[in-house]
């Protein structure tokens, strides 16, 4: 089971003479194929807890385990290796190449991982397909729209087999139509492949698709609960 489990994460931030507390003694455990929703006001820590779990960060103290591996502590390069192999991500700005087309973009993690040719070039045909944009493989980034452009960065999410995807406002860009297509996108990859799911927002649309529901203020879980 790749369960991810943080214990007492604490991170801090100085602001002048004042330290802030991104995280303040922040414990829990996500379990394999959960999909989990991220709530509270700006500051309240949700992305500092994204990237301390993506590995992008480091926290002063506590431990993240993805599965089996502690990931704090590592060095950046073993911290990226498992980024590549186990841990996919979805931003607000989708940050796609924008040189790439569309099935060179999700090709591309799989090129990091050395997967050759042929199986890049029919893994993302696939993943294409299932997220729905068969006939752009050759476009680039902006000749889409602002949702063809988000499931691209979800299709490169998905192209590595990550068991955890972390997604950072995902639907903040997007119109409430364009939303609830992703959000049911994102179940639908949940149910089939057993990705954990992971999304801190703002956007109250979310909370439908989450059986729970996480709220932060000032660095701290205040509410866990299972809707």
């Amino acid at each position: 089971m790749s369960n991810i489990v943080c214990k007492q994460l604490v991170k801090t931030f100085q602001q002048g003479e004042q330290t802030i507390y991104g995280l303040d003694n922040v414990s829990l455990t996500i379990q394999q194929g959960e999909m989990t929703v991220l709530s509270g006001p700006s500051g309240s820590g949700k992305t500092t807890l994204l990237n301390a779990i993506g590995g992008l960060d480091e926290p002063d103290s506590g431990s993240i385990h993805v599965g089996d591996i502690e990931i704090t502590g590592l060095a950046k390069s073993k911290r990226a290796d498992i980024r590549l192999h186990r841990i996919g991500f979805v931003f607000q700005a989708y940050n796609l190449i924008p040189v790439l087309t569309v099935q060179e973009n999700v090709e591309f993690v799989m090129q990091l991982q050395g997967v050759s040719v042929t199986e890049r070039k029919r893994r993302s045909q696939e993943i294409i397909e299932e997220v729905g944009l068969t006939g752009l493989e050759k476009r680039r980034p902006a000749q889409l729209s602002g949702g063809q452009q988000q499931r691209v960065a979800v299709a490169r999410a998905i192209a590595s087999k990550p068991v955890l995807i972390l997604a950072d406002e995902p639907t903040a860009n997007l119109d409430s139509k364009t939303s609830a297509q992703l959000l049911e996108l994102f179940t639908q990859l949940n149910r089939q492949h057993d990705i954990t799911f992971l999304i801190a927002t703002h956007d109250a649309q979310v909370f439908d698709y989450c059986r729970r529901h996480i709220h932060m203020v000032d660095g701290k879980i205040v509410t866990d609960s299972a809707g």
